[in-house]
C-alpha cells in the first residue's frame, strides 16, 4: 500500500494532510518544538553575515535573542528539501528544468527576468512573513493544531491571497 503510494502521480491530499498531522505531532513530543520555517532563512543571513561582520551581527538586537546558526528549525528546512527531492524521485516525476513551462510562458526565457522576478517575490514574501511574526506553516499548520484563531485567520488568508495573485499572474488558466 505504501509504495503504491509513492509511485502514484501525486499524494492523495488527505493522506499527505494525515501525515503532515502525524508529524507535526512527532515533532513537538520529540523536539518540543511546532511546525516553523521562516527563522531559519533570517539565521542563515545571520550566519552569511557574521563570516563578513560578525562585530556588526553581535550588535543586532534580534541576533542578541536568537543566534545565528543550525538548529532544529534549519534541519527542518533542510529536511523539506531533501523530502520532497526524494519524493519526487520515487514518484518518477523529478525533472530538472532551467526555467519551467509555466514561468517562461508567463515571464518570457529570460533567466536574469526570471531571477529578478523571483528574487523581487521572495524579498516580499519575506518582508510580510517577518511582519506577521512568521510563515504560513507556523502559524497555519501549528497555529491550528493549537486551535489558535489567529492561525485560522492566517491560514484563510494566506489561501486567498495566494488564489488572487496566482489569478493575476496566470490569468487563471491551467498550467
Amino acid at each position: 500500500m505504501i509504495r503504491k503510494i509513492l509511485k502514484a502521480d501525486s499524494w492523495n491530499p488527505y493522506i499527505a494532510g494525515a501525515a503532515s498531522g502525524v508529524l507535526l505531532i512527532l515533532s513537538v513530543l520529540v523536539a518540543g518544538k511546532f511546525f516553523g520555517a521562516s527563522t531559519s532563512f533570517v539565521r542563515s543571513a545571520g550566519m552569511l553575515e557574521n563570516l563578513v561582520s560578525p562585530e556588526h551581527v553581535q550588535g543586532l538586537e534580534y541576533f542578541a535573542k536568537k543566534t545565528p546558526k543550525v538548529d532544529w528549525q534549519w534541519m527542518f528546512v533542510l529536511g523539506v528539501f531533501f523530502g520532497s527531492l526524494l519524493s519526487s524521485k520515487i514518484g518518477g516525476t523529478f525533472t530538472f528544468q532551467a526555467i519551467p513551462p509555466m514561468w517562461k510562458a508567463a515571464f518570457g526565457g529570460n533567466v536574469l527576468k526570471r531571477a529578478g522576478i523571483a528574487f523581487a517575490g521572495g524579498v516580499i514574501g519575506m518582508f510580510g512573513v517577518r511582519l506577521a511574526g512568521g510563515c504560513p506553516s507556523g502559524h497555519g499548520l501549528s497555529g491550528i493544531a493549537q486551535l489558535s484563531v489567529s492561525g485560522l485567520i492566517a491560514l484563510a488568508l494566506f489561501f486567498g491571497i495566494g488564489i488572487i495573485t496566482a489569478r493575476k499572474l496566470y490569468g487563471g488558466k491551467q498550467q
